[in-house]
């Protein structure tokens, strides 16, 4: 007793912005149908990770969702640089 059950879909596949499974299937059911549109929609992979823990986890329930292929799946979009970088870095004029 007093002990709290979770349900399908209370399970959070993004660890970093809590986002639960019920959450990205309803992102996906109302058209998304790629990584970077369930990340828009629900914030999911935008956490300190960047998606490095979760990304795999979107694209199956994508996958499950739409009966696309893994390999069909649109690639996610990478903007690197991570981290703030002088331009005099870059550009080797840093002494």
């Amino acid at each position: 007793m007093g002990e709290k059950t979770t349900g399908a879909g209370d399970l959070i596949i993004c660890r970093c912005m809590e986002v639960t499974e019920k959450e990205i299937r309803e992102a996906i059911r109302m058209g998304a149908d790629s990584f970077d549109e369930v990340k828009r929609v629900t914030r999911s992979g935008m956490g300190l990770c960047q998606g490095r823990t979760c990304q795999q986890l979107v694209e199956r329930l994508i996958a499950e969702e739409t009966g696309m292929k893994y390999s069909e799946l649109t690639p996610i979009s990478i903007r690197p640089p991570l981290r703030p970088t002088r331009l005099k870095t870059i550009a080797g004029m840093e002494r």
